[in-house]
């Protein structure tokens, strides 16, 4: 029993090391200055985000583009506070940009997804060549554009970027590194050219895949419409990418407590259901590592122990190197810590998966 216990959770140990070693190896830069400006679309459907929507218009008045090639279509999705107003006041002020409300006879027009649904309608207004996708609570880096368009060749069909959690404290900063234990995850994946999953507050679909998958309007009702549009457009043969760089770097704000994280987490354990057998084997490991070095450390407190320190450090490693990739650092205590909060964080999403209730997301309930 000890010798399974360690073998299995002495696989991370593995895991961390192969990523590490495809983090040198295998790193792939898709930027390739081609010196056109085609025509994109910026896509954003937003819903109760008066507190954080502000920071992404500001952001995308900063982007670095010509006017006469960029287009926004923003959509409010039947908020109930200030969202619409600030999007009208905010489109008043170029001619570039369009606003779309969706109405009560709109809901569930294509997608009982709201997000979803909203995306739909704004997709069949696009005329850009390219459509970006972000989400009203994130703010894009100023050569977001530029970069993206720039990754793509003749077969790709969409663009992945890289997201940072902006971190106010210590809960923040757990929520950060998280997010780059997965990217960077993703990152190995997408180089390694095997399926992988979207993301959508920072990616990039060419109009040719859009319309050839039957965009947002076709695919199978989900509550991560990125992880099914991703997979529409790869079962087509279209190449999917994943850009890590500064100019490609989004950023997104934390969840403010457990309560709102879990929410976020049942939705998105409930989209990676659907994810391929080899991705949920992968997952599988990162959640059953922490009963099985417990249960080790009961057997062994010496080689438990080992194991764990073992497994933080290469973990920590993959962080640090990877972070700096984009020109972050993670500082030491932080990436010591977290794996005392990645244990509390996947035991209690785990439970409120499985815990019977409705799934939440921006004011309503799916099943």
């Amino acid at each position: 029993m000890m010798i399974w216990l360690a073998f299995i959770s002495g696989l991370l140990i593995v895991q961390y090391t192969l990523l590490l070693f495809l983090l040198k190896l295998n790193w792939k830069n898709h930027f390739k200055n081609k010196g056109q400006i085609p025509k994109v679309s910026v896509l954003v459907a937003a819903r109760n985000e008066e507190m954080d929507l502000p920071l992404l218009l500001k952001s995308f008045d900063k982007l670095d583009y010509p006017a006469d090639q960029l287009e926004f279509l923003i959509a409010d999705d039947q908020s109930e506070d200030q969202t619409a107003q600030i999007i009208e006041d905010w489109i008043q002020k170029g001619v570039n940009r369009k606003f779309i409300s969706i109405r009560s006879d709109q809901k569930n027009l294509f997608q009982k997804n709201g997000k979803a649904n909203a995306l739909a309608i704004l997709g069949q207004e696009a005329a850009g060549e390219f459509f970006f996708f972000t989400d009203a609570d994130c703010e894009v880096p100023q050569y977001w554009i530029r970069e993206g368009v720039n990754c793509f060749d003749e077969n790709s069909g969409l663009v992945l970027g890289i997201t940072q959690v902006k971190s106010k404290n210590l809960f923040g900063k757990m929520q950060e590194i998280d997010w780059w234990n997965t990217l960077g995850i993703v990152k190995a994946v997408t180089d390694l050219k095997l399926p992988t999953t979207g993301l959508g507050n920072n990616m990039v679909i060419s109009r040719n895949a859009y319309l050839e998958c039957g965009g947002f309007e076709k695919i199978p009702f989900s509550l991560t419409e990125d992880l099914e549009i991703s997979k529409a457009i790869s079962g087509l043969g279209f190449k999917i990418k994943h850009q890590v760089s500064k100019n490609f770097l989004v950023k997104t704000k934390a969840e403010k407590d457990w309560k709102a994280l879990l929410k976020q987490r049942k939705r998105w354990v409930a989209g990676a259901m659907t994810l391929s057998i080899p991705w949920k084997i992968l997952l599988s490991l990162q959640i059953l590592y922490y009963p099985l070095i417990l249960g080790l450390i009961a057997f062994s407190v010496e080689l438990g122990l080992a194991i764990f320190g073992i497994k933080v450090l290469f973990q920590s490693f993959f962080l640090y190197f990877f972070s700096k990739k984009v020109g972050q650092k993670l500082s030491v205590l932080p990436l010591l810590l977290f794996e005392f909060y990645q244990f509390w964080n996947l035991s209690l999403t785990i439970l409120y998966y499985f815990w019977p209730g409705q799934i939440e997301w921006k004011a309503r309930k799916y099943p």
